[in-house]
């Protein structure tokens, strides 16, 4: 499955507003049984998502489930809309930066009772906390790793990745590993506000994205600025391609082709590259390298319920269903890791010719991804900002104090 983040927090730039006194979604009765629509963005997951919605069913005979996919690309603007007019789907995916927005505007209820949270990695529970209340049951994880082409790496005589690595060994092994002759790089310095970055490196060098109450951005904070030149660096000493190279070819695409031999990847990409001829017997993983300290942006889509619906102890049924050991456990076998502790062993199963634990082993020092209540106004800033420094126009530290300022008034109109 590809990451929720891949592409961004989806840009909700206009209040969302939750209108009308209809209830949420096509949640409907018939003859005695309710309907509930169940929305979510992952073709690859909607099998499994049927499976469960079945499984559910066998035990609550009068609740149907009606899973409705809709791609990535438009389900940020389709539940927007639905929202705002009083139609939500009754359970829908949520992911971590768009949610404090729909749990602040009232769109998705809190979770009913005292649910066990402590079944799932802290930092996921945290991430679908809003004022103090749990709004999300985490359905899956995932944590990012260093995916590497053993083919490169055996060419060059240089050794794999040690579990115990650091940013001076990845460093060193990238400029080993880049051959120009060849049109090879050592990794790749994206620009991106998803998982997989820059997010990494500054919580490894010690640094922070935004303050834990939300109210203040940590862009001017030295430390922060050593995890963004962390990856500037590599471009100004071409052990990665420019930013121009990795605009018309995703670096994904680019390590798949042989041209790029560290990929900062995540637990997702196990599926990709365990069906692609290119990468399935070359490649394997190791954990990000350690800076100042070990660390790791973990994220995962929580099931959470419309404001809005007409069945909402139903639809907390199915979500609760949908976060039990027995859900979680059919999931691993097809889909991504699930979130609820001690039942990865089939995902890892799903993967044998990969050292997928390594994605497991990172939850021990996760942290949890950046957002605030309107996550998407400061990525923008991020990336208006950061394309400077990036492209080598404006010096790091200018660049990250003049991202702070916006970043702070950004926030200060939250």
């Amino acid at each position: 499955m590809k990451s929720p983040l891949r592409l961004g927090a989806a840009l909700l730039g206009l209040t969302l507003l939750v209108a009308g006194c209809s209830g949420g979604g096509d949640g409907s009765e018939s003859g005695g049984k309710t309907t509930l629509s169940y929305a979510v963005w992952d073709a690859n997951q909607k099998p499994v998502m049927e499976q469960l919605a079945a499984e559910f069913t066998k035990t609550h005979p009068q609740i149907a489930i009606h899973v409705e996919l809709t791609p990535w690309a438009d389900y940020w603007t389709k539940l927007k809309t639905a929202a705002t007019g009083g139609s939500a789907p009754d359970v829908f995916w949520m992911n971590g930066p768009n949610f404090p927005l729909y749990a602040s505007n009232g769109v998705i209820r809190p979770l009913p009772g005292h649910p066990d949270l402590s079944v799932y990695p802290k930092p996921l529970v945290d991430l679908y906390t809003y004022d103090g209340k749990t709004y999300g049951l985490p359905k899956d994880m995932d944590t990012i790793g260093v995916w590497f082409n053993k083919k490169l790496f055996d060419a060059k005589k240089v050794p794999y990745p040690a579990d115990t690595w650091t940013w001076a060994d990845f460093q060193s092994a990238a400029a080993r590993l880049t051959d120009p002759a060849h049109g090879v790089y050592g990794t790749a310095a994206p620009l991106t506000s998803a998982q997989e970055y820059q997010y990494n490196t500054i919580a490894q060098a010690g640094g922070h994205v935004i303050s834990p109450d939300g109210k203040k951005s940590g862009y001017d904070d030295p430390r922060t600025i050593a995890g963004l030149k962390f990856w500037t660096d590599l471009i100004r000493d071409r052990q990665s391609p420019d930013l121009k190279t990795m605009t018309d070819t995703v670096p994904l695409q680019l390590f798949e082709a042989g041209k790029i031999a560290m990929y900062w990847g995540g637990s997702w990409d196990a599926t990709e590259f365990g069906a692609n001829a290119a990468t399935k017997d070359s490649v394997d993983v190791a954990p990000l390298p350690r800076g100042v300290k070990q660390a790791t942006v973990i994220h995962g889509v929580a099931n959470v319920i419309s404001a809005k619906t007409a069945h909402p102890e139903q639809a907390a049924e199915f979500v609760t269903f949908l976060g039990s050991r027995p859900a979680a456990e059919i999931l691993g076998q097809k889909g991504p890791i699930p979130a609820y502790t001690g039942t990865q062993g089939a995902w890892v199963k799903a993967h044998p010719q990969f050292k997928v634990k390594t994605f497991l082993d990172a939850v021990s020092y996760a942290v949890p991804f950046p957002t605030s209540k309107n996550t998407a106004a400061w990525n923008e800033a991020e990336l208006t900002w950061l394309t400077k420094a990036w492209s080598g126009a404006t010096p790091v530290e200018t660049a990250a104090a003049s991202l702070a300022a916006d970043m702070n008034a950004l926030l200060a109109k939250e």
